[in-house]
């Protein structure tokens, strides 16, 4: 790099066109990175970034009292401490994992992925982004809430606004007021349904919500309205991301395409990979307790930081040939990959480690499957360029490829 980087900034053009350029000059020339306009510091070395993670008692979660909490209508999980913090993550952890994962959302992942995919499957063609990941990942989430997936386009318009509301460090104020705005037509979306399975819970998220006691007492409507806004943000928002970086690195690599195609066993170690060299989330906020050294830079009390997540995956302190993507890499355990004790930083660490993790598996596993059983030769169009967007949450634009379809009518491979 030249030295001319040093004036470069996180929130510029060029660093958004292609961040992962950026990354190694970051870590050793510039491992606490200040940025003025936010007055925040970005903090890209594995060990620095694993240690903020696992650490909540000095780097807090309180930066999400204003950058979550007034979209997600109260605190999220990450906020809560002691005995809340682990009873409603418990909660929200039935809906996603053990006996209702395999009995119930595995089911619901299927078919919706074969149901979305069946009408492209004739063209021979199909943009695995937009004709597909986005909707797919929202139908996905309400069928898990248990939300009429005829409202998925409009439940789709306003998680993004909320969303946009949480991962745009400079926000302008019009598209600010928008985000609100879409914040509230979702509470008043959800009102209704939360009355209604406080009457008459089923088996969805919702009223498992309603039904579940904190404390020896029932949640109110206020707790419950931020917890599902909390699950529908974040089971949606990595999930096609990661399916589209999926294919994309593949297909960017035929050898180990091929070697998926010949050994679908391959699967968890292509999805760990992927979330390792080009994790969908690429920032976690952070602020501190009490005056803390980081890498040589004493950072006071209060202080905002922002832990890089794009940028400790690909630490050569972490992991051999870090910028190279290898599904066969050996320090990279895929039985370990989405559990607490991940090696890659994907799903966060420590306490507030992502809980949908093993959702998140499934869920992908499923449709990568999917997508190799029922598109055969599947490459990308000629005409394509490929681009990504994002910094806090990032991801290609589009991914629009082209395939020879399977006319078998079998079931998906995988799980």
């Amino acid at each position: 790099m030249k030295a001319s980087i040093r004036s470069f900034s996180v929130l510029s053009d060029e660093f958004a066109r292609n961040p992962y350029d950026y990354f190694a000059f970051l870590r050793e020339s510039d491992p606490v990175h200040y940025e003025e306009s936010v007055d925040g510091y970005f903090i890209s070395r594995y060990e620095d970034v694993r240690y903020v993670l696992q650490h909540p008692e000095i780097f807090t979660t309180r930066s999400l009292t204003k950058r979550a909490e007034p979209v997600m209508r109260g605190p999220v999980l990450a906020q809560m401490k002691g005995k809340e913090h682990t009873a409603k993550r418990r909660i929200v952890m039935r809906g996603f994992s053990g006996h209702t994962l395999r009995e119930h959302q595995i089911h619901l992942i299927k078919h919706n992925a074969e149901r979305l995919l069946l009408p492209h499957l004739d063209k021979g063609r199909v943009d695995l982004v937009n004709d597909f990941g986005k909707t797919f990942a929202v139908c996905v989430t309400m069928d898990i809430l248990g939300l009429d997936k005829r409202d998925h386009q409009q439940i789709q318009d306003w998680h993004s606004g909320v969303a946009d509301f949480i991962t745009t460090l400079n926000q302008p104020m019009e598209a600010r007021a928008y985000s609100l705005w879409c914040s509230e037509q979702l509470a008043n979306y959800l009102a209704p349904v939360i009355k209604e399975r406080r009457a008459r819970p089923g088996h969805d998220l919702i009223s498992m919500l309603c039904t579940a006691e904190y404390d020896g007492m029932a949640m109110s409507d206020s707790d419950i309205l931020a917890l599902i806004l909390n699950v529908l943000l974040a089971a949606t928002e990595p999930a096609d991301k990661t399916l589209a970086l999926l294919i994309y690195h593949l297909l960017d690599n035929p050898d180990q395409m091929q070697d998926v195609l010949a050994d679908r066993s391959l699967v968890p170690r292509a999805i760990a990979e992927t979330l390792r060299f080009k994790p969908p989330v690429q920032l976690i906020p952070r602020q501190l307790a009490q005056d803390t050294e980081i890498a040589g830079v004493i950072l006071p009390q209060d202080t905002i930081i922002f832990c890089m997540i794009g940028a400790a995956n690909r630490d050569p302190a972490a992991f051999e040939r870090a910028d190279e993507f290898d599904i066969h890499r050996s320090d990279l355990d895929p039985k370990s990959a989405f559990t607490g004790a991940a090696r890659h930083l994907a799903f966060g660490s420590g306490m507030h480690h992502c809980l949908g993790a093993e959702f998140a598996r499934a869920e992908i596993e499923i449709v990568v499957n999917l997508v190799l059983d029922r598109m055969q030769n599947i490459r990308l169009e000629d005409s394509f360029v490929y681009r990504e967007t994002g910094l806090y949450t990032r991801g290609p634009a589009s991914l629009p490829v082209l395939f020879d379809p399977v006319t078998v009518d079998s079931p998906a491979s995988g799980l």
